[in-house]
């Protein structure tokens, strides 16, 4: 069940596993892996060229889960699998390969390809329960009230990231009918809710060459840092580099985390003192506030001199030392408060879901129901950006389709 990249591998290896039996991806939406056609910003980073201990390190929830699969279809495998199929991939920073094209409906089109060469049929319908029989599950019924006999189910239908696309949790609900134990879904990589007013002032505003860092806290500790593109919303801060940082947030609530931005990450505190003297020196005469055009974007002057708390109508040739010590420190360190993440529906990919330690490592077969498979983004595990969270949907789903298979009698 579910046409997205989980499903329709699943199907296709299935179906080539075994070209005796007949494969049926069953679809609610009208068109097979939407989600596919969207991630990236529609050029669809479909994994990460690194070793499976690498891709691992990536994992921060039940990483070693994903070994035997990741061993079975790692990586490298998937971008031969694509470019067989006719994509032609490239590397970019980070390990992050896309299609030549930047285009990722090649990829969902590939995907819907392989599953249909290979022998699978496509049925638009939605499950609203398993038939289990006898201690097994031996079919769907759908909710326009069929019900559809089969010797293996896989449940392939996403989280809860994006309902649009089709998901909105029935994996869930048919995993719990099943007696299975759910961890509770949240959000990850989400953009972030701040308690920063300022930051709905300069909404719009995109930085592309800004350094962040997630600090916890509690702790102390910095959970993230990396440099990238970020961008101020009315509720806080979204892009690239939020998405990221979001994943290592996994013990949110408000006041817990804190961003902190360097605004001037090619410059080191004494380049930075350097240039505030320079700029303050040219614009002597001038007050403060009107002084800060070379330095900043016009949004983020306001806030800046604010939070700098040096009077905005100071003439430059009175900022002191001391004064300048705390714009520097603002201007390398800007302070966001995180109060939480978005709604999960807003996320990239959903944290929790079936209960790993339910479910076979190396077929991904339930541990509670024979002939029921679990496969993607319904299972609890997830990863950060770069391409990880695709490459869990194909390598789960490529051991679920070909044990699945493997397991059926005729």
């Amino acid at each position: 069940m579910g046409g997205g990249a989980a499903g329709l591998m699943a199907a296709g290896f299935a179906a080539s596993e075994r070209p005796d039996l007949r494969v049926t991806v069953l679809e609610r939406g009208n068109r097979m892996a939407r989600k596919v056609r969207i991630t990236g910003k529609g050029r669809c980073n479909l994994t990460n060229n690194c070793t499976v201990p690498e891709f691992i390190a990536h994992v921060p929830e039940n990483g070693r889960f994903l070994y035997g699969v990741l061993s079975a279809l790692t990586p490298q495998d998937t971008m031969t699998f694509f470019e067989d199929l006719g994509v032609a991939l490239k590397t970019e920073r980070g390990n992050r390969v896309f299609p030549c094209s930047d285009q990722a409906a090649e990829v969902a089109e590939a995907l819907v390809r392989f599953a249909r060469d290979a022998g699978c049929t496509f049925r638009q319908g939605r499950a609203s329960a398993l038939r289990l029989e006898d201690g097994r599950c031996r079919g769907v019924c759908t909710a326009d009230g069929e019900e559809l006999e089969a010797d293996a189910v896989i449940v392939c239908t996403g989280g809860l990231s994006y309902p649009l696309t089709g998901s909105d949790g029935d994996g869930y609900r048919l995993a719990k009918q099943a007696g299975h134990t759910l961890i509770p879904a949240r959000p990850s990589l989400s953009a972030l809710v701040s308690s920063a007013r300022w930051c709905a002032e300069v909404q719009g505003l995109s930085l592309r060459n800004c350094r962040l860092k997630a600090r916890d806290n509690k702790t102390g500790q910095i959970l993230f840092e990396e440099l990238g593109e970020l961008l101020f919303t009315h509720f806080g801060l979204s892009g690239p580099l939020v998405l990221s940082a979001s994943a290592h947030l996994r013990q949110m609530v408000s006041g817990r985390y804190t961003l902190l931005l360097d605004l001037k990450p090619g410059l080191t505190p004494e380049q930075l003192d350097a240039r505030l003297l320079r700029d303050l020196e040219e614009n002597r005469n001038r007050d403060f506030a009107n002084a800060l055009d070379r330095l900043l974007p016009r949004k983020l002057i306001a806030p800046v001199v604010r939070l700098s708390e040096i009077p905005p109508d100071r003439k430059c040739h009175s900022v002191t030392r001391k004064d300048r010590a705390r714009l520097a420190a603002l201007l390398k360190e800007l302070p966001v408060p995180v109060e939480g993440f978005r709604p999960v529906e807003e996320a990239i990919v959903t944290a929790g879901g079936v209960c790993v330690k339910e479910v076979h490592p190396k077929t991904m077969a339930s541990k509670k129901i024979p002939g029921l498979y679990f496969a993607g983004e319904v299972l609890d595990v997830d990863a950060y950006t770069g391409g990880y969270n695709l490459q869990i949907a194909f390598s789960t789903g490529a051991a679920a389709g070909r044990h699945a298979a493997l397991s059926v009698d005729i």
